[in-house]
Parts: C-alpha cells; structure tokens; sequence
C-alpha cells in the first residue's frame, strides 16, 4: 500500500492583489524527510511555508495535513511550530520558560512541563543555562533554545525559516550538523527554508528550487546538482558551464548541440532538432589539456583568464574565441604540471556522459 504524505498542497496559490506571490502548485512532503525550499528572495519560498503554518490564507487549492483540509484551521491548532530567522524569542522569560512555554499555553501542569523543558535542554546540550536570561546567551545558544521550545511539544512537523542567516559561517556548519541530527534521531519532518545551497543540499533529502512563485525542480540534491532540469536551475547553482545552443544532428547522425563555441555532441538520442536547448557540464568534470585531446571527448578552445584558491581547491576561469567564460575546479594535485599563466591557450575537455541537455 503506497505511504500518504504527511502534508500535500493540491493546486495551491496565493495571489496579493494582482502580485501572484506563489503560483498553483502541488507539491507532496513525507514523514520523516528533511525538506529544504530554497530560491532567491521573492520567489515564493516563504510565502509557501507560511500557508502550511497558517500565518498565510491561499487564495485557491487545498493544503492537507495528514490527509485533512487545514486551510480553515487556525495557525494554533494546527501543530506546525515554527524557527524563526529571528528566533523570536521572549527576553522577559529565563532560558526554561521560553522552552515551557507552549506546553503551559497547552495545559500540561508545572511539573511536567519542567521535566520535558529540562530534558531538551540537556538534548540540547544548553542545560547549564536552563536560568539565565536570553540576552545573556550566543548566537548558537540561542538558536538552541529556539529549537527547544519548538520541539519540546513533539510536533509531526518543524518548519524553519531561514533559522541559521544570522550566524557565523562556523557555527552555521555546526548547527547544520545539530539540526540533521535532531530531525534524523526524533523522526520529525523538518520543512526548511533557505537561500543557501550549502545549507539545502548539506541537510536536505529533498530539494525544491522555486522562481517567481513556481517550483523549477524537486529532487535529491545529488539528482539536482548532476541533472539541473532547467536553464533556470543550472544558473542558480553556479556549478555548471552552461553552453546555449540549437539539438542538431552531426554527419554520423549523433545527436550534437551548435553553439557559438562549437558543437558538442551530446549522450543518446535527445532533444528535437532545431530545439533551442543549453547543455551543461559540472565545473569539477572538466579536464584541463595544453594540447588538442585526443579520444572521442568533447573539447573547446579557451585562454585563461583568472584564477581562485579556496583551501586544497582551485578555480579557473578560461574564456573562449566567442567570449563565454568558462570554470574549472580542481586539486592543486590535479593542476601540478600544467603552464597556468593569465592570457595562455589551452583545451578544456569532458566525456560525452558527463554532459546534460535542458530546455530553454
């Protein structure tokens, strides 16, 4: 018997006056997934998880949570608890009262809510600072209370809204490491929201990418990162070269793509011919040549024209007679033996399957 989503949106939009902020979608989120919804801002993204959390009324369709319509039920009722970006946290309350505080607004009595407060907070791993007033915490700290006082009601699902943007880069690194854990160990569906890549494809199990309030693609991150389905994903991610061009056929009949850089020839029969289509090809599978390659890989002609370090990683950035930059990164190992100098002349290559065809 196939699973039923825990949460569904079935032709769900949401129009402000004449701005269409999400257009109707259906989208479905399992029990038990780590859900990331990234995209630039005013793509939709919060605007969606506001609607699951009530904050947000669509103007059409229907969200469901376990299988009932919650369009209808107030923001209180219906168990979403939500991490804000700006953790929103009440500073005239110590540490353990914001954490009880929504098991008091649910009745449970003093002792037990005590207990299960004490008990995320050492879960937390911020049990010391059960006393102390809000302002008196870090950053981190405070993003740990934050989660405590969501997760302490045990709810079927956390939503997150951009919970990490004001961190540090590593204390960003090392709460991602807490918040998969946590979602990982408590079985709860955590539907996050997020501009960052690093942050969705280091968490997520699915990925949706949205634009002007519709879903571009939904996937793995690995599925997303190797296969962008649109000219709009691949730009987004920033890791592919993206050669546009028109689906041709080359004299052996192989099916290539014709750009101003050259023709490709692309993996099994696909596209139409005459097609306006971009092939795109993982900056880290590329190969660097000081000499025309050999074998059946596909090739381009192209000058250096900088260069990046980034820890053991390097990027370099070529451009092409018909002037579209290209990048490659590599290892230094990788690089060791070849003439990088500004402005020299080399080949760039890559195996035929390790490019992908997308629509314009």
């Amino acid at each position: 018997m196939t699973q039923a989503p825990l949460v569904s949106f079935e032709g769900v939009a949401k129009r402000f006056g004449s701005y269409i902020a999400v257009q109707k979608m259906d989208l479905k989120i399992w029990q038990g997934e780590f859900l990331a919804i990234m995209g630039s801002s005013g793509c939709g993204k919060t605007t969606t998880l506001r609607m699951l959390a009530g904050l947000e009324a669509p103007s059409e369709g229907v969200i469901r949570l376990a299988g009932k319509p919650i369009n209808d039920l107030p923001s209180w009722a219906r168990d979403t608890p939500m991490v804000w970006q700006s953790l929103a946290l009440f500073p005239f309350l110590s540490v353990i009262e914001n954490v009880e505080f929504a098991l008091k607004m649910r009745g449970v009595g003093r002792a037990e809510r005590r207990r299960r407060a004490e008990q995320w907070l050492d879960r937390m791993q911020i049990g010391e600072f059960a006393d102390r007033d809000i302002s008196q915490l870090s950053g981190g700290q405070r993003q740990r209370v934050a989660l405590a006082r969501s997760l302490v009601v045990e709810p079927q699902i956390l939503l997150l809204d951009e919970p990490l943007s004001a961190l540090d880069a590593a204390l960003k690194v090392r709460m991602q490491s807490v918040l998969k854990t946590l979602q990982r160990e408590t079985g709860i569906t955590f539907v996050y929201v997020t501009h960052s890549q690093s942050e969705a494809f280091s968490m997520a199990d699915r990925v949706v990418i949205m634009s002007r309030g519709k879903i571009e693609q939904i996937g793995t991150p690995q599925d997303i990162y190797r296969a962008p389905r649109t000219r709009f994903v691949a730009d987004f991610l920033g890791a592919s070269n993206i050669f546009s061009g028109k689906v041709a056929r080359d004299p052996q009949g192989r099916t290539v793509i014709a750009t101003d850089s050259g023709q490709f020839a692309l993996p099994g029969n696909v596209g139409v011919s005459g097609q306006p289509a971009s092939l795109t090809v993982l900056d880290t599978r590329m190969q660097i040549h000081d000499q025309p390659p050999g074998g059946a890989r596909n090739s381009v002609a192209a000058r250096m024209v900088g260069e990046e370090f980034v820890g053991a990683t390097a990027t370099i950035y070529f451009e092409t007679e018909a002037g579209q930059e290209l990048r490659v990164q590599k290892s230094h190992e990788d690089l060791a033996g070849l003439p990088l100098s500004i402005g020299q002349p080399f080949h760039l290559s890559w195996a035929m399957e390790d490019g992908h065809l997308v629509q314009e």
